[in-house]
């Protein structure tokens, strides 16, 4: 039956059931991953490692342990994957990168033209040559001397600037990592030829927007642009076509308001399911599709989230790398982690609860910490004490 309102509560347990938080026993018994990355589509890619790869907690928040290298090796290869700019830095199913063709075009036009790009011409013909003679290189093996200068672009060389440029312009693609840095390939000596077809940038927007309402379960027109990053004028078109055909659904979602105050229109993917119940508890990162537009987070969730790296420390509220913490399907609280593989320990720098934290919140805070330092294969979790919410000073994750 069609929806037409949804309350605050149905909304929220929409959009968790979409993003694959209630998967069943049975598909946590096979690789973990897969319901998780069928779910979220993209899986953004973060440089930071205080506690774990961003890449690697959406899975842990939906499934708990797994082996995160047998992750980056379906990821690198398996043939099923590559990355892209499909939200920020992400990875996506390797048959949709040619969705994304529409915004290689957008940059191959931006660059066109413009003074500095002409300027760097003989670095993207020398780096493109090298690459089609010699195959995958990373930029140290495709800079020429060790001691490159470095360019105006964050203190990246002419090299390293050529690539990405490349990378955007889908000329060439990233097949593995090392640390955090890409090798790079020519995109038509290594991609199979479905992944390198063209698609109209209608039909591919259509489909990136359906997509998006598939992974959202109900959202606003800004919270299915955002998923994939495109105009809101784009995503408004398409919105359009598939309501007509009867795949998005109007409905309402009480307290979804705007600014003025009247109703904040949304739509529902036609398999959407509303649960009865769904209340999970899991560690976010902050790139967690659930948090990831920060205003689809205070509008569902009554939670507003800032991440601090880029703040002064004496400037900080909550913590360096703060985690999202839900529970009961409801954002409780922030938690600022750190592993310190050294001594083997998770550090907790800060604990902090919201106001209207589930009186269980310290209990299912716990249970997670320990479960997320037994995934890290740490073997104490350490409490600083700093922030609001009361957690043992230090406990074994193997007793919780």
């Amino acid at each position: 039956m069609t929806r037409e309102s949804l309350s605050a509560a149905e909304a929220r347990r929409v959009a968790l059931a979409a993003q694959g938080f209630r998967a069943s026993a049975r598909l946590r018994a096979r690789r973990p991953f897969d319901p998780a990355l069928e779910r979220l589509h993209v899986l953004q890619i973060d440089s930071v490692n205080v506690f774990a790869r961003s890449h690697y907690l959406p899975i842990f928040s939906r499934h708990g342990s797994y082996d995160s290298d047998q992750l980056d090796n379906h990821l690198w290869n398996s043939g099923e994957y590559t990355e892209y700019w499909a939200h920020e830095a992400a990875f996506i199913p390797v048959e949709d990168r040619p969705l994304f063709g529409w915004r290689m075009e957008e940059f191959r036009d931006r660059y066109a033209g413009q003074e500095r790009y002409a300027a760097l011409q003989p670095t993207l013909d020398r780096v493109r040559e090298a690459l089609a003679d010699s195959g995958p290189q990373f930029v140290r093996e495709l800079e020429e001397g060790p001691r490159e200068k470095r360019g105006p672009w964050w203190d990246w060389s002419e090299t390293k600037h050529a690539v990405e440029v490349l990378f955007a312009r889908g000329d060439v693609v990233s097949i593995g990592r090392e640390g955090f840095q890409r090798r790079y390939a020519i995109a038509e000596q290594v991609l199979p030829t479905p992944a390198l077809i063209e698609v109209s940038r209608e039909d591919a927007q259509r489909q990136l927007v359906e997509q998006a309402a598939r992974s959202l379960g109900v959202g606003t027109l800004a919270d299915i642009a955002d998923y994939h990053r495109l105009k809101t004028a784009d995503a408004r078109v398409a919105v359009k076509a598939l309501e007509e055909s009867g795949i998005l659904t109007p409905v309402s979602v009480a307290g979804w308001l705007k600014v003025n105050g009247s109703p904040e229109q949304a739509w529902i993917h036609r398999d959407a399911a509303v649960p009865s119940r769904l209340s999970p508890d899991a560690l976010l990162t902050p790139f967690d599709p659930v948090v990831w537009f920060r205003p689809r987070a205070e509008r569902m969730f009554d939670f507003r989230y800032r991440i601090e790296i880029y703040t002064p420390k004496e400037k900080r509220q909550y913590g360096y790398y703060c985690l999202p913490l839900m529970v009961n399907g409801v954002l409780a609280g922030r938690i600022d982690l750190k592993a310190d593989r050294k001594n083997r320990e998770l550090l907790v720098q800060a604990a902090w609860q919201e106001d209207r934290a589930p009186a269980r919140t310290a209990e299912a805070t716990q249970t997670l910490l320990a479960r997320a330092a037994a995934w890290q294969g740490l073997e104490s979790v350490s409490v600083s004490g700093v922030g609001n919410l009361a957690l043992p000073n230090r406990f074994d994750p193997e007793a919780n």
